[in-house]
């Protein structure tokens, strides 16, 4: 529950035209969706009984509602967890990239809220994404001015959003060095080096986990980031050297960089409409500091 603001909150409807009528920096294809798909899920909080209030509500009722618009693609399974988002993901693909553009709609109604005074913490809603939109071919690259509002929701993203923020931070600087979703979640920390001058270098992990690949000099940002999460880091269960550790000390799944840049893109409304999406491969694409072709 992430709980009303300290004003009296505006009805949430009437927030949701607000915020549209307003939203001069939305196009007008993404107005009507996000009209739409917020709607849906009002009306949704409505119907339940006793009704939902929106504006208090947990990440579980938006599952909830989530899961009964993905009813037809989930071949009789229960909508529970990643499992059911992996399998929809798999098998229909097109139902999955409209479910997690509905995600982002829900997400950037809820940052209207939080800067309306209607809620004081915006959720995080990454854990609800099926991550299927990820490039098939080559991703096309942020443009100069996309990567600067990256770097902004990147430093946005902060306590107020999400439990292991500064472990989010880090991913998210990690694929701006170059480094390859994959690679990020098995960097391991034997093949990190703190040169002592304020230096980091780290081996990208080879497909072979005793083996090494390219060697990257860290950016002062990754450092910065990097610095911040060691003493925060999970401790890693017998026999993980990862950097990334998650609850219970494993390693971090594969899938999450894209799960995270999703959900980090999702708070400013040039990332969020963007086609094709911003995902974690256009972001290891795109790089800190070489100029992308517009």
């Amino acid at each position: 529950m992430w709980g009303a603001g300290t004003i009296g909150p505006m009805e949430p409807r009437a927030l949701l035209d607000t915020w549209l009528d307003t939203a001069t920096n939305l196009r007008s294809s993404s107005r009507i969706e996000y009209r739409r798909e917020v709607t849906r899920w009002l009306t949704w909080c409505e119907d339940q009984r006793p009704p939902v209030n929106p504006y208090r509500c947990g990440i579980e009722d938006i599952a909830a509602w989530a899961g009964t618009l993905l009813t037809d693609h989930l071949d009789g399974r229960p909508f529970d967890g990643p499992d059911a988002l992996t399998h929809v993901a798999e098998h229909h693909r097109a139902a999955a990239l409209t479910h997690d553009r509905r995600i982002t709609a829900i997400t950037q109604y809820y940052e209207a809220a939080k800067d309306r005074g209607a809620i004081r913490l915006a959720p995080d809603l990454t854990m609800l994404r099926s991550g299927v939109d990820r490039d098939a071919g080559t991703p096309r690259r942020l443009t100069p001015m996309e990567r600067n509002v990256l770097l902004i929701c990147i430093g946005m993203w902060g306590p107020d959003r999400a439990r292991h923020y500064r472990r989010d931070r880090l991913i998210a600087y990690l694929l701006l060095e170059g480094l390859r979703p994959a690679e990020v979640a098995r960097v391991d920390m034997r093949h990190l080096y703190d040169l002592g001058t304020g230096v980091w270098e780290v081996r990208a992990p080879d497909y072979e986990y005793e083996a090494v690949g390219k060697k990257h000099v860290l950016e002062p940002l990754t450092v910065a980031a990097l610095i911040e999460y060691l003493p925060h880091r999970i401790k890693p269960a017998d026999g993980v050297h990862t950097l990334i550790t998650v609850q219970g000390g494993g390693p971090l799944d594969s899938g999450y960089p894209n799960l995270i840049i999703r959900q980090i893109a999702a708070l400013h409304p040039l990332l969020a409409q963007r086609t094709p999406p911003v995902t974690a491969d256009t972001i290891a694409h795109t790089g800190y500091w070489e100029t992308p072709p517009g």
